[in-house]
């Protein structure tokens, strides 16, 4: 559920919760799951996978506003709406900071392995050179590798950078949710899940809909660090009450 770190993409609600179950936990390679892992619920999340969800939910609207069918059903399933929410925007400096630590943990990643083909990112990205043709580097790029490689280690700009991303969600999500006592916010699309990473907060996006052209779009629901048990209420309980989701059709 985590947005930063564990995002399957499944059928249903209950899927990704079976995923949850599967492998959350703690990992000795990983002392942030030392702290996480005092949260995981007795019994698993699997209990939280119910009909009723959203009954009693405070939910707030942010980034824009959801269509009336929407609001009227998180309404008739219980759920208080307060919309037209703010999340006071500026620049957190997030890629700053993700660049270094993507170039020391995937460093430490390859390093460790029994056997690999590369053991740096700089290895990575002469590799996909390599391979330019069949990595498809012209259509995708390797950008992100290529800024990611330029950095080295955390120094002051990215210690610096670390600290505004604490300070925008202290003050955005985090006083948002608590000043209005809310259990989620709430918007179409993924513009959440970028917010929610920079503080490390847990969200989930359910099907809500077809545009004029068919295409899905979806509805996220994001909540404050450990609250995954009433991200999955609500998400459970909104696909439940609208089963919007229709299998794919693909032309031939």
């Amino acid at each position: 559920m985590c947005s930063c770190n564990f995002r399957p993409i499944c059928r249903r609600v209950s899927d990704s919760v079976h995923v949850l179950d599967a492998i959350v936990g703690y990992d000795p390679l990983d002392e942030a799951t030392k702290t996480a892992s005092k949260y995981i619920p007795k019994g698993g999340y699997k209990q939280f996978l119910r009909a009723n969800g959203l009954k009693g939910k405070r939910l707030g609207v942010v980034f824009g506003s959801l269509l009336d069918h929407d609001i009227k059903t998180l309404r008739q399933e219980g759920a208080i709406v307060i919309e037209n929410l703010t999340i006071p925007y500026t620049d957190s400096g997030e890629m700053t900071a993700l660049l270094a630590e993507f170039k020391i943990s995937l460093n430490a990643y390859l390093k460790a392995l029994v056997k690999s083909p590369v053991r740096s990112l700089a290895d990575v990205i002469a590799f996909n050179k390599k391979i330019a043709k069949k990595e498809k580097v012209k259509e995708w790029g390797q950008e992100v590798f290529l800024e990611a490689e330029t950095t080295n280690g955390m120094g002051d700009k990215e210690k610096a950078a670390l600290l505004t991303m604490e300070e925008f969600s202290r003050n955005g999500i985090e006083k948002l949710m608590k000043e209005n006592k809310l259990d989620a916010i709430v918007t179409y699309g993924s513009t959440l899940s970028s917010v929610l990473a920079i503080g490390g907060y847990p969200g989930i996006t359910v099907p809500a809909g077809y545009d004029s052209e068919g295409v899905p779009f979806g509805i996220s629901f994001g909540g404050l660090r450990f609250s995954e048990p009433k991200l999955i209420e609500i998400a459970y309980g909104f696909e439940q009450a609208t089963l919007i989701r229709k299998p794919p059709k693909f032309k031939a």
